[in-house]
């Protein structure tokens, strides 16, 4: 039987169907996906630990690293300020009062990369998100620092997916709006304030903070169930 494709092609195509199987387990892979980043690799010597659920594992680097002398950059622990809140981010890459710290420092030192830090502020915030896409907490305050930098349209994306991963935690779609609040996005914040409400969440900053501005809307009642008819 006469082949179908010269021996040349034939190895073409397989090389290339094989390319792409290792590219469809790449990306289906996220221990793969971890490890390949602008912003360098998740591995580390200890951890990478999640923020909200390895609290005991975490207290270590916590007590070594980020002191609350650290955290309020008055002073480092193990050496400088930026050296500590690196070794907590490599460890602990999506803790938030760090990643705020590391903010901080970043203005305080008016660089984008502070010293001793292996990365960029935004590098850090980058390797949060791609630690734990679900983070809607990691999502706000990178919205913050995006905002600050002026790139208003990356901010709200941050907020649009934070929103969609807070699920029914009436406190995170009520903190949402405050951000959306903050940056005048006023539409949105009114929105989140009536999904907080829906979910039973009380609290009335967002509802005032809207009043003051004049853009406050009490949410719409559902209109009642029509009368079953249960005529035979």
């Amino acid at each position: 039987m006469r082949n179908e494709f010269p021996d040349s092609e034939k190895s073409a195509n397989y090389a290339f169907r094989l390319f792409g199987a290792i590219v469809a387990i790449f990306c289906a892979n996220p221990v793969f996906g971890q490890s390949v980043s602008s912003c360098g690799s998740l591995t580390n010597a200890y951890g990478p630990l999640d923020y909200r659920t390895e609290k005991n594992d975490s207290r270590v680097v916590l007590e070594y690293h980020f002191t609350p002398e650290v955290e309020a950059l008055i002073r480092g622990r193990s050496g400088t300020i930026g050296g500590d809140i690196d070794y907590t981010l490599r460890a602990i890459p999506n803790n938030h009062r760090a990643l705020i710290a590391m903010m901080r420092l970043g203005e305080k030192e008016k660089t984008d990369k502070p010293r001793d830090s292996q990365y960029t502020v935004e590098c850090w915030f980058e390797r949060a998100v791609l630690w734990r896409p679900d983070d809607s907490i990691v999502r706000m305050i990178y919205s913050t620092y995006l905002n600050g930098k002026g790139r208003g349209a990356e901010a709200l994306k941050q907020l649009e997916t934070a929103s969609v991963y807070a699920k029914d935690n009436p406190f995170t779609h009520y903190n949402i709006g405050l951000h959306y609040f903050d940056m005048k996005n006023y539409e949105r914040a009114l929105m989140q304030a009536h999904k907080a409400l829906t979910l039973e969440f009380n609290r009335t900053e967002l509802r005032d903070k809207l009043q003051s501005v004049g853009k406050w809307r009490e949410p719409p009642v559902n209109p009642p169930s029509p009368p079953i008819d249960k005529t035979p």
